[in-house]
This record gives structure tokens, C-alpha cells and sequence, in this order.
């Protein structure tokens, strides 16, 4: 019988959350799964690990890593001081998909979300991932907003 949680990724998580993010044609030009415990992707792990405002969780059944995404909590000055909770780099892995685990996934990051005191919950998503827009239709999410990006 399958046991699934959640919980805060270890380092010891790095290259399953790689070769997840990179296990799909857009990924595949932004990561690279063959050096997943790349010096690189360490420094960002405990750079992330390190600070309370982020929060990078993985999903799994047992001992095997199924499922990825990050919370990085902003505070602004908008909607009176209200602090936000961007979820992104969201998987679950290829051959777990259409088994309802995304959703579980995201009803656990929208409830982390308030209980680290966040009044709104939001992402990003690539234009071309048009499944994972009607996915997040579907949990309620309005496409309110345009999103720019500039590579540096």
C-alpha cells in the first residue's frame, strides 16, 4: 500500500527534484539531469533551505521522490501589507501523473500558504503549458495577470 506525504526536501532530494524539473521538452533546455548534484544546484538548495521565506517541498511514496514545488513567501506593501505565496517549479513525475497527486500537491501548498500567513496565493506558468492551465483553472485560479520575464 502506497503511503504519500509531503514534507521539506533534503539535499539528500536534489537529484530527483532535477530530474524532474528537467523531464519535460522545456525543461530539457533549462536543466541538465546529468550533473543533478551540480554544485550549482547544491548552493541553491541551501540557499533555499536557509531561508525562512522559502520553502522547498517534495512529495513521496515511501522512500521515492514523486512530486516537487516551491513556495517563496514575498511581503509587499500592496493589498495592505499582504504577504504572498508563490508556488512554481511544480512536478510530479511522469509516470504518476493523472493520479490526482498534482491536486493533492497543491491543496497542501495552499494550505501552507495561510498557515504561514498569506493572503494570497499565486504562479506562473508557460504559455505553452496549456494543460497545466486548465489544471489550475480547475483549483479555482484566475489568469488575472500577464507575466514578463528577462533573462539576465
Amino acid at each position: 500500500m502506497s503511503v504519500i506525504s509531503i514534507r521539506r526536501a533534503r539535499e539528500a532530494d536534489v537529484a530527483a527534484i532535477v530530474a524532474m524539473l528537467a523531464d519535460d521538452e522545456l525543461g530539457r533546455a533549462r536543466e541538465d539531469a546529468s550533473v543533478p548534484l551540480a554544485q550549482a544546484y547544491l548552493d541553491a538548495f541551501a540557499q533555499i533551505d536557509a531561508d525562512p521565506n522559502q520553502l522547498l517541498a517534495v512529495m513521496t511514496d515511501g522512500d521515492d521522490v514523486i512530486g516537487t514545488l516551491q513556495i517563496s513567501c514575498l511581503t509587499g506593501l500592496s493589498r495592505r501589507g499582504a504577504r504572498r505565496g508563490q508556488i512554481e517549479a511544480v512536478r510530479v513525475a511522469a509516470h504518476r501523473r493523472g493520479e490526482g497527486l498534482g491536486q493533492r500537491l497543491f491543496e497542501w501548498a495552499i494550505e501552507t500558504c495561510r498557515e504561514r500567513g498569506c493572503r494570497v496565493a499565486q504562479l506562473t506558468t508557460d504559455k505553452s503549458r496549456l494543460d497545466a492551465h486548465r489544471f489550475y483553472d480547475r483549483l479555482g485560479f484566475k489568469a488575472s495577470h500577464i507575466g514578463y520575464k528577462l533573462e539576465l
